[in-house]
C-alpha cells in the first residue's frame, strides 16, 4: 500500500505524522512525506504524482483555523476529482472534533486511541474497536493478531462475600477494552476446596479474591467478559484435585492457559494439601493434560524462588527445570514468566541480567514443536505504598521489561501494596502500561547490550549448570531422568540444592541458605556474608 501524509496549511508540527509514516514503513508500506506547512495546491500535486492508496492529513493548530482550512481542502479535493480516495486525519482532540464534524475522513486519530490503533488501521482493520468484530478468542492467535504490541493481562477478583462486584468489574474492564486477558484472582477456598464444600470456611469467604463456588458462578464471570474487546479469561489453577479443576476451568471459562508450578502451591508453602513430592508429580500430570489438549501452559516456578530471597542462580535453574519438564510433558506453547524486582533489592542491570540468563536456559529448548512466549510482570512485593510513587514504579518497571520484547505483559496494578485493584484502577494501570509500551516499541535503546548485563547473564548460566549437574548426580542411582523425577526433585529441595532463606523451619526444605544483595545481584553467602560460588555452596552441603 502507498501512503502519503503531511502537515497541512500553516501547521509545522510533524511529529505525529512522522510517527504515522514510520509505523507504516515498519508494516511494509511505501510512504511519502509532503513535509511541514504544505499548502493545499502542493498537497494535491503530491497526490497526483505519488498516486497513494491512503492520504494522511495532519493539523495541530486552532480549531477555528482548521475549520476554514479543511473546508477549502475538501473543495479543492472535490474539484480535482480525488474525493473517492481514502483520507485519514491526525490532530489535537479539538481539531479532530472539527474534522469529524466536516466528515470525509475514514479514520481520525487524536492521541486518545489505543496505541495499537494505527497498526490495526494499517492492517485494514477498524482503528476504533468495532463491537461487531470479536478479536481472536485463543491465546496464541490473539498474540499473533496484536503483535508487535503485547497482550495485556491483569489479575482481577474483588475480595467480597459474593461474586457480584467481580461480575460488574469484569464487564466494566471489557467495555473499556483495557485488557486482553483477565486473570481471575480466586480466594483460597476456591483454589483448594472447590470440590469439598465441607472443608470450606465461611468466615474466610472472599479472603484474597473472588469467592466462586460453583460452575454457574464461573459461567457468569465469563459471560460478563462477552462485550467490549472480548478479553480472554483464565483463573488460578487449583491446589487440590488438579486435573478435575483444570477440566472445570476449560469447560466454564474456556481457560486461556494453565499456570502451574513444580515446587509450590502445596503443603510446603501452605497453599494446598499435597506433599512436595506429590505436588511435583501432580503438576507434571497437569502439564501433560493441557499439552494433550493443545492448551498453553505458563510456568510461574522461577519467580517463587526469587520472592523468597533465593539467590539468582536458583531462579535461573528453576527456569531450566520448568522448561525441560514442560517440553517433556508434551506442552506445545509454553508461556515463560519473568517477574522483575523479585526480590526488590535487585538493581535494574542485575534484574535484566537474571532475566536474560533465564531466557538462555529456557529458550534453548524451543523448536517447532515447543514454542516459547515471553511474559513479563512487575514484582508483587516491589510496590511502594505511596500511590504517586507506585504509579511511577509501574511505569519504570514496564519500561525495563520491554527490553525483553514480551508477547504478554502481566500488569500488576499500582495499588498492589495497599489493596486489590478495583475495575477503575485496573483500567488506569492498563492505560499507563499502554503509554509505556508504545514509547518502548517506538525506539527503545537495547539495554540488554550493556556489557555488565551480558557478563552477569553468562555467569548465571554457568552457575546454573553446576547446580543442575548436582541435581542429576543426586538422582542418578534411582531415576532414569533425575531432572523430571518427582522424588529426585523433592530430594533436591530437602537436601538444600534448591533452597531459599524464607523456607527456614519448613519440614519439606532445608531452609539454611543465606543470600545477600551485592552490587545489585542476589548471591548465596556464607555465615560471614562472603559470596559463594555454586561449587563452594555445594561443597558446604557435602554434595559437590
Amino acid at each position: 500500500m502507498r501512503i502519503l501524509a503531511g502537515a497541512l496549511g500553516d501547521c509545522v508540527h510533524v511529529a505525529g505524522v512522522s510517527r504515522f509514516l514510520s509505523i507504516a514503513e515498519q508494516q511494509g508500506h511505501e510512504t511519502l512525506f509532503t513535509g511541514p506547512a504544505t499548502d493545499i495546491e502542493s498537497f494535491v500535486d503530491a497526490i497526483h504524482n505519488f498516486d497513494p492508496d491512503v492520504i494522511g492529513v495532519s493539523y495541530r493548530l486552532t480549531p477555528e483555523n482548521a475549520r476554514l482550512l479543511l473546508q477549502e481542502f475538501w473543495g479543492v479535493i472535490r474539484a480535482a476529482g480525488l474525493s473517492d480516495r481514502r483520507f485519514v486525519f491526525g490532530g489535537t482532540p479539538p481539531v479532530a472534533a472539527v474534522a469529524r464534524e466536516l466528515g470525509g475522513f475514514e479514520a481520525i486519530f487524536d492521541g486518545s486511541e489505543a496505541p495499537d490503533a494505527l497498526i490495526r488501521f494499517l492492517r485494514g482493520e477498524p482503528a476504533q474497536h468495532d463491537q461487531n468484530i470479536i478479536p481472536p478468542q485463543s491465546t496464541i492467535a490473539r498474540i499473533q493478531w496484536k503483535a508487535p504490541y503485547p497482550l495485556l493481562r491483569h489479575h482481577f477478583g474483588i475480595p467480597a462475600f459474593t461474586i457480584e462486584p467481580t461480575v460488574e468489574g469484569i464487564a466494566h474492564i471489557a467495555e473499556a477494552g483495557a485488557l486482553d486477558v483477565i486473570s481471575l484472582g480466586a480466594d483460597q477456598d476456591a483454589q483448594e476446596h472447590f470440590f469439598r464444600p465441607d472443608l470450606q470456611n465461611p468466615k474466610s469467604k472472599g479472603a484474597g479474591g473472588v469467592p466462586f463456588r460453583s460452575e454457574k458462578d464461573l459461567l457468569r464471570l465469563r459471560e460478563a467478559a462477552q462485550r467490549g474487546n472480548y478479553p480472554l479469561l483464565r483463573s488460578y489453577s487449583g491446589t487440590a484435585d488438579l486435573l478435575r479443576y483444570a477440566d472445570m476451568l476449560v469447560r466454564t471459562l474456556d481457560n486461556a492457559w494453565c499456570a502451574t508450578s513444580l515446587f509450590f502451591f502445596n503443603a510446603m508453602d501452605g497453599r494446598g494439601p499435597l506433599s512436595l513430592e506429590d505436588s511435583i508429580r501432580d503438576h507434571l500430570a497437569l502439564m501433560a493434560w493441557h499439552g494433550a489438549r493443545d492448551i498453553p501452559v505458563e510456568g510461574n516456578e522461577p519467580y517463587h524462588w526469587g520472592m523468597r530471597d533465593a539467590p539468582d542462580v536458583i531462579s535461573v535453574t528453576a527456569s531450566y527445570l520448568y522448561a525441560y519438564n514442560a517440553k517433556k510433558a508434551g506442552v506445545r506453547d509454553y508461556i515463560t514468566t519473568y517477574m522483575f524486582e523479585s526480590p526488590n533489592t535487585l538493581s535494574n542491570r542485575m534484574d535484566l541480567a537474571k532475566a536474560l540468563a533465564q531466557i538462555r536456559v529456557a529458550e534453548a529448548f524451543a523448536d517447532a514443536d515447543f514454542r516459547i512466549w515471553r511474559q513479563t510482570r512487575t514484582g508483587l512485593l516491589s510496590y511502594p505504598v505511596d500511590m504517586a510513587r507506585a504509579r511511577a514504579h509501574l511505569a519504570e518497571s514496564i519500561y525495563l521489561q520491554m527490553a525483553l520484547r514480551p508477547a504478554i505483559v502481566h500488569i500488576v496494578g499500582y495499588t498492589e501494596a495497599d489493596h486489590a485493584a478495583t475495575a477503575a484502577e485496573v483500567i488506569e494501570s492498563s492505560v499507563m502500561a499502554q503509554q509505556v509500551i508504545g514509547t518502548a516499541l517506538y525506539g527503545q535503546p537495547d539495554m540488554t547490550a550493556d556489557p555488565g548485563v551480558q557478563a552477569r547473564a553468562g555467569e548465571l548460566v554457568e552457575e546454573a549448570h553446576v547446580l543442575l549437574e548436582a541435581i542429576r548426580r543426586l538422582g542418578a542411582d534411582a531415576a532414569e531422568d533425575p531432572l523430571s523425577d518427582p522424588a529426585t526433585l523433592a530430594r533436591a529441595v530437602q537436601a538444600g540444592l534448591l533452597d531459599a532463606p524464607q523456607l527456614q523451619r519448613n519440614r519439606f526444605a532445608r531452609g539454611e541458605i543465606r543470600s545477600r544483595t551485592v552490587n545489585g545481584a542476589v548471591l548465596a553467602v556464607d555465615a560471614e556474608g562472603h559470596p559463594l560460588t555454586e561449587r563452594q555452596r555445594l561443597k558446604g552441603l557435602g554434595l559437590a
